[in-house]
């Protein structure tokens, strides 16, 4: 499907539906497409997730399939991860590298078919594909135009798409991937999304991208459970408890900076976990094996803060009036854990982290500046966590 020029940005399959919820008119460019920031009230966006069923509009998503006798060894040697262990039906996430091992992006690889596989990222990387192809004999095609996509989030979500009529989904396990039918098209699932809650994503041919949104709002309109529209300010609040990052918001890209040391490996982004240096040679790994081998500099951190500040734009301490360790580079007020919560680029000493965080916050109030300090709680694990995310089946609600 080829964009029209004479648009400024691109209207998604979905967007005569869309366009009647946003109640704001608050939107955003994503990738080239014209999607809603809010579409109602955050609040709202935010407990549906919570609370009940989300629905957000994916298209914008970039969307690459790479097929070919190739495909498997391709992706292999691009990605930090052993993508020979990622069986038909399944999807993993993983990151690339440049050759200093610094993270390019991240995204999802899903395992259609044998030797057919959708990479999803969140920014282009059709030009880096196909020039990490060379040599290799894959085919790569941009279907982010081709593919109609939903994420359908929340402790609802698996209730909302049983009554509208999808079969399968009991035996569904994150990260797996469905084909079934919905409303007489063809219709892939993937037990994925980028809320840490219960939920789906849902890809189609973009003429059934109506029927398939009205097959989901339908359920709102019986009065059956409530379904929302969300948009990115919602999904920005509910990734940050998830404890999921963001290439370009939480730290700089590989192919994006212009200044040396301002880009991040894995290893300082807390993603070690998926740099595998048993498997094949990748991209990056010669770099990643030798930085392994140095005490770590610096880490992308998940802090929670004293006190009910939340630290925009903050600098980090090691004490009050102390010494300057790093930024704040994401934050938020989580209404569901009662605290404020941030990503911390910091610093750290011959690899260890520091024996205590501070945040310098300046606030507003009544017109008159103010500054606040609040010591830092680091974490290891997400902010928040619920056991129906991983329960099969869900327990319908």
């Amino acid at each position: 499907m080829m964009h029209d020029f004479t648009q400024v940005l691109e209207p998604s399959p979905f967007h005569e539906r869309v366009i009647d919820r946003v109640l704001t008119q608050n939107w955003a460019e994503w990738n080239g497409y014209q999607t809603p920031r809010v579409a109602d009230t955050v609040a709202s966006e935010y407990f549906a997730v919570r609370s009940s069923c989300s629905v957000m509009d994916l298209t914008p998503m970039e969307k690459y399939r790479i097929t070919g006798p190739d495909a498997t060894t391709f992706l292999n040697r691009m990605v930090t991860r052993d993508i020979s262990k990622l069986k038909p039906g399944r999807v993993m996430y993983v990151v690339w590298c440049d050759d200093r091992g610094k993270v390019i992006d991240d995204g999802t690889v899903f395992h259609l078919r044998p030797g057919d596989y959708r990479l999803c990222a969140q920014h282009h990387q059709l030009d880096w594909l196909l020039l990490s192809s060379i040599g290799f004999d894959v085919t790569i095609e941009k279907e982010t135009a081709d593919v109609a996509a939903l994420s359908v989030q929340g402790p609802t979500a698996y209730s909302v798409l049983v009554a509208a009529g999808v079969k399968g989904l009991e035996t569904l396990k994150p990260f797996g991937i469905l084909e079934t039918q919905l409303a007489g098209f063809d219709l892939t699932i993937s037990r994925t999304g980028f809320t840490g809650d219960l939920g789906y994503e849902l890809w189609t041919d973009p003429q059934n991208a109506l029927a398939m949104w009205d097959a989901i709002f339908a359920i709102n309109e019986r009065g059956l459970y409530d379904v929302r529209l969300i948009g990115l300010d919602a999904l920005e609040m509910v990734r940050i408890e998830a404890g999921f990052i963001m290439p370009g918001w939480d730290f700089n890209t590989a192919e994006s900076v212009v200044r040396a040391e301002h880009d991040r490996s894995p290893f300082e982004l807390g993603l070690g976990w998926i740099v595998k240096f048993d498997k094949p040679h990748f991209t990056g790994k010669k770099a990643l094996i030798a930085e392994s081998k140095r005490p770590a500099k610096r880490r992308l951190l998940k802090l929670s803060l004293e006190g009910n500040k939340v630290p925009s734009g903050s600098f980090l301490f090691d004490r009050k009036d102390g010494k300057n360790i790093g930024s704040v580079v994401a934050h938020m007020w989580s209404p569901i854990l009662k605290t404020a919560l941030a990503y911390g680029d910091v610093e750290l000493n011959k690899g260890q982290l520091p024996a205590s965080i501070w945040a310098e916050i300046y606030y507003q109030k009544e017109l008159k500046w103010r500054l606040a300090w609040a010591r830092c709680k680091i974490h290891d694990e997400p902010f928040w966590k619920h056991a129906r995310r991983a329960a099969t089946p869900p327990n319908p609600n």
